[in-house]
């Protein structure tokens, strides 16, 4: 199964996601969510990103607050909206919201 995940909080949630068995796993950051692309806790960045899935943030959210794309660790993907609406219909065959 190809499985996307929106993530749109900061909270942890590696546990939730550890849990999800997909054949493809793609974690999309939107919202409060893009700040695991960019925060560091204690000098390590946020353990979402040690995840074996496609790492995906959403650009205009990022703008939103004020952060640069530029910044964003090397393993998380940048995509606009239209980006975002051709990893819907064309690479996951279902999504979750975390």
């Amino acid at each position: 199964m190809k499985l996307g995940v929106f993530v749109s909080d900061y909270a942890l949630v590696s546990d939730t996601l550890s849990r999800l068995s997909a054949d493809n796993l793609g974690i999309i950051l939107v919202s409060n969510g893009v700040y695991h692309a960019f925060l560091k806790e204690g000098g390590k960045p946020s353990p979402l990103l040690d995840k074996t899935a496609k790492l995906y943030a959403l650009t205009e959210d990022i703008e939103t607050r004020g952060l640069k794309t530029g910044d964003i660790d090397g393993r998380v993907k940048t995509v606009n909206y239209g980006e975002l609406v051709d990893l819907i219909f064309n690479d996951y065959e279902k999504l979750a919201w975390l």
